[in-house]
């Protein structure tokens, strides 16, 4: 088989970038190990993903937004970083980023079902699914991939889109720079008794950290971090049981909470690669940025560098040149490297100080949050970052 393009994953990042490319003329190959019941009607996984004003309308453009139930989009009007057990915030209003919303809130899975649909409507895109990859070589012309199922495909580039852990990335002998934080992050929808009022809750608590992101009534997503034992045993609690623990967790501040999905648990790891190209091959998504959570930008990076790398095969294409140049995958590189690694540097430093619950580090953590919240230039900036707006 021989295509243009071949992307290694069918997750968001990968949809949209096929979904981008859609229209150009080129040839465009998905391959992916899941079946394809799982891509058309994926499952519940526990994550809600942020998502800024930028990001809305790079999916609005791709006619992915579009098929989003209007109902399970909620905004996300305010910002409140919280630490141990002040009451205390630093507050990050929608009116700093000049929005009536900073972003807004999707699940997951959600996302994944339009992006497949979108896919779907266009001939261009094959998709293959039950298809693993067992051997990789890129040459001077073309890309050559081997399938565990012995099939041969070719193409003049090949893009990864399989993970923060990608094989793929791997394979082309591209090396990470890889932070595990020891801690698992487990995640769930809740409904609970007092208003969120659409305030989006980042609580670094002593011992564990906890994040309530508003969703639509009077539901939430709870996200609570911690180390590996302690969340097994959140996760393997009876529901009752799980709901007066996490009321303990949160102090009632919600008052009474109910369990409303499955619980999910995810390790704690973050990823940033030496290199996002080789020859004839670049990352994106999660493959290229692996980001920790705390500031929700891991799907909006990855919207970023699909669109950018997309907009730039597709005028190589328009113009008869090579779509898989090293000038071009170069140019992807700079702008994507400059767009993420100065964001990624200060979430680590971040997730570091707040993670630390020594004495100076408390202090530390305290004054921090006060000196960020009298500082209205400071403040704005961030809103800027949450909101993408410009």
């Amino acid at each position: 088989m021989n295509f243009d393009i071949v992307i290694v994953g069918a997750g968001p990042s990968g949809l949209c970038f096929a979904r981008a490319l859609a229209g150009s003329g080129l040839r465009i190959a998905i391959l992916e190990r899941q079946p394809l019941t799982a891509l058309a009607a994926p499952a519940f996984d526990g994550r809600e993903i942020a998502l800024t004003h930028h990001s809305a309308r790079l999916l609005q453009a791709l006619g992915i937004w579009q098929r989003i139930p209007p109902e399970a989009i909620s905004p996300l009007r305010d910002a409140r970083v919280l630490n141990g057990l002040s009451l205390y915030a630093m507050k990050i209003g929608h009116q700093d980023g000049g929005r009536d919303e900073l972003g807004y809130l999707v699940s997951n899975y959600l996302i994944r079902k339009a992006a497949f649909e979108a896919v779907q409507d266009s001939p261009e895109i094959t998709l293959l699914t039950d298809s693993a990859v067992a051997s990789v070589s890129a040459g001077d012309d073309a890309v050559c991939l081997t399938l565990a199922d012995g099939a041969m495909i070719t193409a003049q580039l090949l893009v990864a889109a399989d993970s923060r852990f990608s094989e793929t990335r791997r394979a082309m002998g591209i090396s990470a720079d890889m932070h595990d934080f020891g801690r698992v992050m487990m995640v769930c929808a809740m409904e609970h008794e007092v208003p969120h009022q659409h305030v989006a809750w980042e609580w670094f608590d002593y011992g564990q950290t906890l994040a309530l992101l508003p969703m639509n009534g009077m539901r939430s997503s709870v996200v609570v971090t911690m180390s590996a034992h302690e969340i097994q045993a959140l996760t393997e609690m009876a529901a009752e049981d799980f709901n007066r623990a996490i009321e303990q967790r949160f102090q009632h501040r919600l008052g009474t909470m109910r369990l409303l999905s499955t619980r999910h648990a995810y390790p704690l790891v973050t990823v940033y690669p030496d290199r996002f190209i080789g020859k004839r091959f670049a990352l994106i998504g999660d493959a290229a940025v692996g980001m920790h959570p705390v500031t929700a930008h891991g799907f909006n990076f990855g919207l970023r560098g699909a669109d950018k790398l997309a907009a730039e095969i597709i005028e190589a294409q328009s113009c008869g040149r090579d779509i898989a140049a090293a000038a071009l995958l170069r140019r992807y590189e700079r702008a994507h490297r400059h767009a993420t690694r100065p964001l990624f540097l200060a979430t680590h430093a971040i997730a570091k100080l707040y993670s630390d619950d020594s004495p100076p580090a408390r202090l530390l953590r305290a004054a921090s949050l006060r000196i960020g919240n009298r500082i209205t230039p400071f403040k704005r900036a961030v809103a800027q970052m949450l909101t993408e707006a410009r």
